[in-house]
């Protein structure tokens, strides 16, 4: 059965990467005019996604790689920003 869930109930959820991984908290939910466009995700302190990007406070992950929503929500590994080996050094 599909559940319904309002955006303003989403703000602060815990997003976590399909391997179980927190990746951070829902700040705002980016719409066109008839759809859901992406999520901007805010880096917590303890989150994956703060020890990826350092400085950077978020990143804007598209509603394709969302898997699920719930009391949590649960991305696809695809979002997740890779750092090359270039830019370590």
């Amino acid at each position: 059965m599909l559940k319904m869930k309002k955006i303003s109930e989403t703000y602060n959820m815990h997003v976590y990467t399909e391997t179980g991984d927190y990746f951070g908290d829902i700040e705002e939910c980016i719409l066109t005019s008839t759809k859901v466009f992406g999520w901007k995700i805010k880096a917590t302190k303890t989150s994956f996604l703060s020890k990826i990007l350092g400085s950077a406070k978020g990143v804007i992950v598209p509603h394709q790689l969302v898997k699920a929503i719930g009391d949590i929500i649960i991305i696809s590994k695809a979002a997740v920003p890779s750092i090359s080996t270039e830019e370590k050094e």
